[in-house]
């Protein structure tokens, strides 16, 4: 609401990306490393139950992705959970890129595709805005172009300045993780964009 606006005193920008799950303009930070040992570890599995082709093997095949799903379900809860928890004890607003078909307009490198498609974004964007609205945190959404290439510091756009999970700007030098320099573009963005901006 407007009221919930006017009352916070800052913005906590969260992206969302592939080598991480989620990073904070703070420098939170969740990487999916586990997530992708047991992304692998299922895979192999699918596979194998896949090649068998019984109905047993199906049955068994059902039930493990069942399991992946509720990993995953519950990774984004621990997530979402300190997300929201955090903003409410900075009494910040939560800044999301609006990610409306990540798919279709992100490209990635072949071998992150498989935990790119097979991570839900869109339940993390669910749990954020649902433990956000049981909080009384207001929730921003800005337009996800160029905050990964744009210096949180001095803000030239280089599609340059990033490479891989590491940032450094072609103009003035500034380095950091990269997936925080977007987090902290993204705050801004929300300032801007904010009601509450004076």
């Amino acid at each position: 609401s407007d009221e919930d606006m006017e009352a916070i005193d800052g913005y906590l920008g969260v992206d969302r990306g592939v080598v991480s799950i989620a990073t904070t303009s703070e420098g939170d930070n969740w990487t999916s490393s586990e997530i992708d040992k047991r992304r692998l570890w299922y895979q192999k599995r699918r596979d194998i139950l896949q090649s068998v082709g019984t109905r047993s093997a199906k049955r068994a095949l059902k039930r493990l992705s069942g399991k992946q799903k509720r990993f995953q379900r519950d990774t984004n809860h621990t997530i979402t959970g300190r997300i929201a928890g955090k903003a409410k004890a900075r009494n910040s607003a939560i800044v999301l890129e609006d990610l409306s078909g990540i798919r279709e307009r992100t490209t990635v490198r072949r071998q992150q595709r498989a935990r790119h498609s097979n991570w839900s974004f869109y339940q993390l964007r669910q749990f954020i805005e649902y433990k956000a609205l049981i909080a009384g945190v207001p929730v921003i959404k800005v337009n996800p172009a160029y905050t990964s290439q744009t210096c949180s510091k001095c803000g030239h756009c280089d599609r340059k300045n990033r490479n891989g999970s590491d940032f450094k700007c072609k103009e003035c030098g500034h380095a950091m993780d990269a997936d925080r320099n977007a987090a902290r573009n993204i705050a801004a963005k929300g300032a801007v964009n904010s009601p509450n901006r004076r």
